[in-house]
């Protein structure tokens, strides 16, 4: 006798929805299963599989859920009834509390035992499972550490509007691409995506053999050519003594990656700070704090090598904060150095903070003690190994890879088939970021089928587009980034019951997992609110264009929803937005804002404008928002747009075909 794996002790059931409960029994067992006075019976099929609906509930709790067959009895105990919501994607998703910003504040605050939250095992399988492992974790300052971050701070705001219990099922993998999320029926049922079912069958097969051996050929070839460090020249020289003149080194404003200062290659770099210690600390062991540091470090003070963390300890070093002890024999008054090697031998690298986690003070003290170490560092460059390797394009396919077709869902969705819910939460597409176009198909499909695996065609789905990275472009660009935000653009679109949280703001340039998670949470909770709760006094939407029509004045393009009006913060200058003619080559517009929901572009060196774009690269420069403080999303549109275009002869308006 056994209940399916999200019905376990602390466990949060859907409100006013019918209930499926079910697991396993002996085979034509008799199963009763009871929930407060809820009680409902079947028997189990010929391979012992079971399932009841219960009546839908309201809000309350705790609840015990009984199943009984026989003599076999299970009983989850401390149940409630509330909001449920899946949580999904990869690791921004997956990206836990205690690594977000201001982690120790969030932690310390975070009593909410109304709150709980499965966190789904990771599992990647070729045929779909029936259970998976995971427990429900009770909200509390020595749980919440390991909550997925955007989840949680979603579910708290739902929490304290609607004063119900709140259960987040939390199932994301880092790194993965949508296609494995979503199930074989899924794939085929667009004809564009029926090409990864085919090339999983075919890899899977004996004709798979050998192209499995070219694959794992390359990827080893790939994993030679990736630099190793060569020695610490810096320390040889004495770049880390106190003693050590570094006037003639430039300066960097860190927290960052080194590529997003313009340094676009892997490497070895060292950075110095000088501190000045007060006569208080003389003699006291002092706790030095440098952020994390992507991808290993090697930390001194005033030339004594203090420690080293990297990805041979952990794969998750290069986003963990170092912190090491000086002893206070080190600690005198006045000058004091502070330098870090940083080496990356692929993708990014940096001190990339957070800031708030860069500081030197003693062991114990308030941090009202604290030297800030967040600003300007000195630094030169040791090595220079040139442009990170190119990856092998085919990942391997198979069991226990995850970015396998199907895959994921099969081993951490599948298993949660049919639990009620009232919807999903989705952070996801930096692995897809290269196959945008791919990703207008894809991710709608991915919608659609989760919402039908569940049975639910209305269940709301509401995604965070792609916060800002990477370098900020001085002239108008191509973006891969901005390609993927406007897939998400156009699913929000042409999707029903969908809701995206416009992150263009909050990003941070060095670092692909921006650390406030908090506005995140509170964006996909102001979609919930707005649109499944009925709170008015919510917008659920960032503004987006809705038209665009040429006048007398230039271009105007209309926004909705605005709240009272658009506006940029302390009324500065609108930036971002580009036009282009016909030859699509885009130049800056000038741009501002008209009315209460317009904006009007003007670029005199395209003579007849047929395409705006605003927010268009990796890192925009933009600053439009509604006054409902969430910022407008990018996007390209054509000239005209929209439901109503400009009749540029009368200056009357008039429906437009063009959308």
């Amino acid at each position: 006798m056994k209940l399916a794996s999200l019905f376990k002790d602390h466990g949060v059931l859907q409100r006013e929805k019918p209930l499926p409960i079910w697991g396993w029994a002996k085979p034509g067992g008799t199963v009763e299963v009871t929930l407060g006075r809820s009680k409902a019976r079947t028997k189990a099929d010929a391979s012992g599989r079971w399932r009841v609906v219960l009546p839908p509930q309201r809000a309350g709790g705790p609840f015990e859920l009984r199943a009984r067959c026989g003599a076999a009895e299970q009983v989850v105990r401390d149940i409630l009834i509330g909001e449920v919501w899946l949580c999904s994607g990869q690791s921004n998703m997956g990206m836990v509390v205690q690594s977000c910003l201001y982690a120790e504040q969030e932690i310390a605050k975070s009593r909410f035992p109304g709150i709980r939250m499965f966190n789904t095992a990771r599992v990647a399988t070729v045929k779909p499972r029936e259970e998976v492992e995971g427990v429900w974790k009770v909200c509390s300052p020595d749980t919440v550490g390991q909550f997925s971050a955007a989840a949680y701070f979603f579910g708290r705001e739902i929490h304290r509007r609607l004063g119900v219990p709140v259960g987040l099922i939390h199932s994301s993998w880092g790194g993965t691409v949508a296609e494995a999320w979503v199930s074989r029926v899924g794939l085929q049922r667009e004809p564009s995506l029926r090409v990864y079912v085919e090339n999983l069958d075919r890899f899977l097969g004996p004709e798979g053999e050998r192209k499995r051996r070219e694959i794992e050929e390359a990827v080893k070839a790939w994993e030679q050519s990736i630099p190793k460090d060569p020695g610490n020249e810096g320390e040889r020289e004495g770049w880390q003594r106190p003693d050590f003149s570094d006037t003639d080194w430039p300066v960097m404003e860190l927290p960052t990656g080194w590529q997003a200062a313009g340094y676009d290659f892997s490497g070895v770099f060292w950075f110095r700070r000088e501190i000045e210690i007060p006569a208080a600390w003389a003699g006291r062991d002092l706790e030095l704090h440098i952020g994390a540091c992507d991808k290993r470090d090697y930390t001194y003070f005033n030339g004594r090598f203090l420690g080293t963390y990297g990805m041979e300890d952990d794969p998750n070093a290069w986003k963990t904060p170092r912190m090491y002890t000086v002893s206070g024999d080190e600690v005198r008054p006045g000058r004091s150095v502070v330098a870090v090697r940083v080496f990356s031998e692929i993708y990014q690298g940096g001190m990339i903070g957070p800031a708030d986690q860069m500081w030197i003070a003693p062991i114990g003290a308030p941090s009202s003690e604290r030297i800030r170490l967040d600003g300007k560092w000195r630094f030169r460059i040791e090595r220079n190994f040139g442009k990170t390797p190119t990856a092998p394009p085919v990942a391997t396919y198979g069991e226990g890879v995850p970015n396998t077709p199907t895959v994921l869902y099969n081993g951490m969705i599948a298993p949660h088939v049919p639990y009620a819910l009232r919807g999903f939460l989705w952070y996801q597409g930096e692995s897809n970021v290269a196959r945008a176009d791919e990703y207008r198909t894809l991710f709608p499909a991915l919608i659609r089928d989760w919402r039908s695996q569940f049975g639910q065609e209305e269940l709301p789905f509401y995604f965070v587009q792609l916060a800002n990275f990477q370098s900020r472009p001085k002239t108008p660009v191509e973006s891969h980034w901005a390609e993927l935000r406007e897939a998400q653009r156009l699913t929000l679109e042409r999707v029903p019951r969908t809701g995206m949280a416009v992150a263009l703001d909050i990003g941070e340039a060095g670092d692909i997992h921006p650390k406030n998670k908090q506005d995140v949470g509170r964006r996909l909770a102001a979609c919930a609110l707005a649109l499944d709760y009925g709170k008015p006094e919510f917008v659920g939407s960032s503004p987006l264009p809705v038209s665009a029509w040429k006048s007398d004045e230039g271009v105007v393009v209309r926004f909705s929803p605005v709240g009272r009006r658009l506006r940029t913060p302390e009324d500065r200058p609108v930036v971002g937005f580009a036009l282009a003619g016909s030859d699509r080559v885009f130049v800056w517009a000038k741009a501002h804002i008209q009315g209460a929901d317009c904006i009007v572009l003007r670029a005199p060196r395209i003579a007849e404008p047929k395409w705006i774009r605003y927010a268009w690269a990796d890192n925009p420069a933009c600053n439009l928002y509604g006054s409902t403080g969430l910022p407008a999303s990018s996007f390209e549109i054509p000239i005209p747009y929209g439901q109503w275009m400009s009749d540029s002869q009368g200056g009357r308006r008039r429906k437009s075909k063009t959308r």
